[in-house]
């Protein structure tokens, strides 16, 4: 399995590694990759579709925070460019109407279960009003009341899918500011309190210490390769 490190010098590049990933597994090998992205605000496709759209890239740039738009995933997820990581795993598939239930299972419970190795106790489900809302998001139960953590998603090809997400370990005020800025330009429901972090909850708060124990995760029992990104 091709295990991915680093980053690439720009956001454009990055995004190029991570399609690397598919590529690979179209090619028959699975790959994994845990990192902390560029700043920026990420739009899902939906956003753009709102009449508030360039309005909320308007607020994500006037706090520092480039924006672009994925081709994975539902609504905006905003990284700070130190502490928030991205988590990948890349496969072949043969059928691509089938698999993708478990394919969302498995690395939930992968990321899961490694972060409960240093303390961190994630619960499936997500507060109301939460960041980039969906059925598989991870929170903790924080003074009384969940905070989102991490939100998954799923790219399906006719030959391999990727299924990823997003980490918060910290930094979740800053986070959060932005995200409340870039929500209501879009008129979309967020709560700035419903954004948890790791740190918040546990006394780990080191992204790479995070990322490696997440990468062990995913790659599991098979032996990996590790490729370094320039």
């Amino acid at each position: 399995m091709r295990v991915f490190r680093g980053r690439a010098g720009t956001i454009d590049a990055d995004r190029e590694v991570s399609e690397r990933l598919l590529e690979d597994a179209a090619d028959g090998e699975p790959a994994v990759r845990v990192w902390t992205p560029h700043r920026q605000v990420a739009f899902g496709r939906r956003d753009s579709r709102l009449d508030g759209y360039e309005r909320a890239r308007e607020a994500a740039r006037e706090r520092g925070f480039p924006p672009i738009e994925r081709s994975v995933g539902g609504r905006a997820v905003a990284y700070d460019g130190e502490t928030t990581l991205a988590f990948a795993r890349a496969e072949p598939i043969e059928d691509f109407r089938r698999g993708t239930d478990e394919r969302y299972e498995r690395l939930t419970t992968d990321v899961a279960r490694t972060l409960a190795e240093l303390g961190v106790v994630l619960e499936r489900g997500e507060p109301d009003a939460s960041f980039c809302p969906g059925a598989h998001s991870l929170s903790t139960s924080d003074r009384g009341g969940l905070r989102k953590v991490a939100g998954i998603a799923q790219r399906v090809r006719q030959d391999a899918a990727l299924v990823s997400g997003i980490l918060v370990v910290d930094n979740r005020a800053e986070l959060a500011d932005v995200l409340e800025a870039v929500y209501g330009a879009l008129g979309v429901a967020f709560d700035p309190d419903a954004v948890g972090s790791v740190a918040r909850v546990s006394g780990e708060d080191d992204p790479t210490t995070i990322a490696r124990v997440i990468e062990d995760g995913l790659v599991g029992d098979r032996n990996p390769e590790i490729v370094e990104v320039a």
